[in-house]
C-alpha cells in the first residue's frame, strides 16, 4: 500500500464558489487526524533549526494550521485579520483582489519589534493577502523568516510576487489551474 501525501487528503469541489473554479478543500485534511500530524509536520521541516519567535496565521485557515504549528514549536501565535475584528489599536494594508480591495490587519503590540515569524496559510494564490501579511509584520519591526502554505496554485503567480520580496515559500503540493 502506497503512503498517502498532504495532496491525497485535500478534495476538490469544481465550480465553488463559482463555475470554473476548482476549490481546493482542505477541511478534509483537517478532518484526519493522520493527515493533519503529516501536514503540520511537513509545513515545519524546512524551518527546522532557525530560530523562530513566533508564528503568524492570515484569516482564516491559517489561524487552523498557524496555531497547531505555533503549538507544535512551543511558541505564541499572532492573527493576520480581516478589517475590524480586532478590537485593539492595529496597523492595516490593503491589498488587491480580483475586483477590488480587501484589507488586513495586525494589532500594533502583536510583537516585539526584531521578533522572528513564520508566516502560515492553507493556500496561496495570487500571494496578495500572504504580501499584506508580511508587510504589517515588517511594519511591527519583525523579520519574516519564512511562509509556509500546504496548497499552491502556480498558475496564479504567488510564489513569484512573494519570491520578489526576497521570502522564502515552503510548499506542500500544488494544484493546477484556479
Amino acid at each position: 500500500m502506497q503512503k498517502k501525501t498532504v495532496r491525497d487528503y485535500i478534495r476538490t469541489i469544481p465550480d465553488f464558489p463559482h463555475e470554473g473554479i476548482m476549490f481546493r478543500d482542505v477541511t478534509t485534511l483537517f478532518a484526519d487526524p493522520r493527515g493533519m500530524r503529516l501536514c503540520i509536520d511537513q509545513l515545519l521541516d524546512p524551518f527546522a533549526g532557525e530560530q523562530i519567535d513566533a508564528v503568524a496565521g492570515l484569516e482564516a485557515r491559517g489561524f487552523i494550521l498557524g496555531g497547531a504549528v505555533a503549538h507544535q514549536l512551543g511558541i505564541g501565535f499572532v492573527p493576520i485579520r480581516k478589517k475590524g475584528k480586532l478590537p485593539g489599536e492595529t496597523f492595516a494594508q490593503d491589498y488587491a483582489l480580483e475586483y477590488g480591495t480587501a484589507t488586513v490587519e495586525i494589532h500594533v503590540d502583536a510583537l516585539p519589534a526584531g521578533s522572528k515569524v513564520l508566516v502560515v496559510d492553507d493556500l496561496l494564490a495570487t500571494g496578495g493577502t500572504a504580501q499584506a501579511g508580511i508587510t504589517l509584520l515588517e511594519k511591527l519591526g519583525c523579520d519574516v523568516v519564512g511562509c509556509a502554505f500546504v496548497v499552491d496554485l502556480p498558475e496564479l503567480g504567488g510564489r513569484a510576487a512573494l519570491d520578489a520580496m526576497g521570502m522564502p515559500i515552503h510548499c506542500l503540493c500544488d494544484f493546477e489551474g484556479a
